[in-house]
């Protein structure tokens, strides 16, 4: 069969490592493994069957399809709808025993009713909001929906959680608040409210920049494919992370223009002396963004050539003047490694201007992806 010439490449040993190294992080507190958005890019089912055998105990997605995804591809622990649901999922989430987040009080009675009809006693956790801002039940608000929620025999109030907004920032004082926020609101309901209900706000950040944060449960996601959610990627004994995804692309021509040559769409770009240009078959097409136009980097041979000149839909030029070795064939990496050098998915966000997150989903959503041991 044909292949692409563009191929993100995951790595199975880096995901397990970076399982182990947030492990050793927590303690051994129970990891709720992330895998919303495909798995941030690098492949929602495989991830998942790669860190359940590593261990992990649930995992979170946004919406209900991918849970039903998560359920067929054959992945038995919890699966969190961290987003919210409408009633039309209803069904869908009791059928494939899903864990459905609730945002307020709203759709408590009817779930419940719903949950009645099918005989069965659902798991629900419920999203507080202790300063994101975002979504979930104000922290004054939380004792009333949780009385609405455990007395319906239907239903059983597994859990409370809140999310942090600044944990990449553990100068500013902001998670601190937020988790004592947490807590205080936690520690005013009645303990027969939260029989068997696991407290849960850390993420990523939270457990690098957080003391205490761990609580009853974590909820991991950049850091099991490998960054820091502060841009760098955490040291500690016991291991360090590695970035699981690679994009990789390939030689199509080499050409020799002279000065005065303008490059490209628009003329971005016009040479200063005779340069060596290899043709890659990679554009905006494949998540490499325009934005990167005369800002990127490349690996050819191991070592870095710039982007020149704009990148359109499917081709981009590289200067490799200085590497005259490059032939149509050789493998160029746009992300990853290559001899002792590499490209980071934060140094690719810097370019953007953006974050990890961002250029990890656009390169997994946008390409063929691969797994390797």
């Amino acid at each position: 069969m044909t292949k692409s010439l563009n191929r993100v490449v995951v790595s199975r040993s880096a995901l397990i490592n970076n399982f182990n190294v947030c492990v050793r992080k927590c303690g051994g507190i129970p990891i709720m493994a992330m895998v919303k958005a495909d798995a941030y890019g690098h492949g929602m089912e495989e991830c998942a069957r790669v860190f359940a055998r590593s261990g992990a105990k649930a995992f979170g997605v946004a919406e209900v399809v991918e849970g039903v995804r998560l359920r067929r591809s054959g992945i038995r622990e919890p699966i969190f709808i961290l987003a919210g649901l409408l009633p039309e999922f209803f069904e869908a989430v009791i059928d494939y025993d899903l864990t459905p987040v609730l945002v307020d009080g709203e759709m408590v009675e009817s779930l419940a009713a719903e949950a009645d009809a099918h005989g069965k006693k659902l798991n629900v956790h419920l999203k507080v909001d202790a300063g994101m801002g975002r979504q979930g039940c104000r922290l004054s608000d939380a004792p009333a929906v949780v009385r609405r929620i455990v007395r319906r025999d239907s239903l059983h109030l597994a859990g409370l959680m809140a999310h942090f907004p600044m944990a990449d920032d553990p100068v500013h004082g902001n998670s601190d608040r937020v988790l004592a926020d947490f807590l205080q609101m936690a520690n005013k309901l009645q303990r027969t409210q939260l029989k068997d209900c696991r407290l849960h706000i850390a993420n990523s950040g939270g457990i690098f920049s957080v003391g205490g944060a761990e609580l009853d449960m974590v909820r991991l996601g950049i850091s099991l494919y490998g960054y820091g959610a502060d841009g760098i990627e955490p040291g500690m004994t016991g291991g360090r992370l590695q970035p699981a995804m690679s994009f990789v692309s390939r030689v199509l021509q080499v050409r020799e223009v002279p000065a005065g040559t303008g490059l490209g769409y628009g003329h971005l770009f016009t040479t200063s002396k005779t340069t060596r240009l290899a043709v890659l078959p990679v554009g905006y097409e494949d998540g490499y963004l325009r934005v990167l136009s005369n800002k990127a980097e490349v690996l050819l041979h191991g070592r870095r050539a710039p982007v020149v000149g704009r990148i359109s839909m499917n081709l981009s030029l590289v200067d490799v003047s200085e590497i005259q070795e490059v032939r149509p064939g050789d493998e160029a990496v746009l992300l990853g490694r290559q001899g002792n050098e590499r490209i980071s998915a934060d140094e690719i966000a810097g370019w953007m201007e953006t974050i990890s997150y961002e250029v990890l989903c656009l390169f997994g959503h946008c390409n063929t992806r691969e797994y390797r041991e």
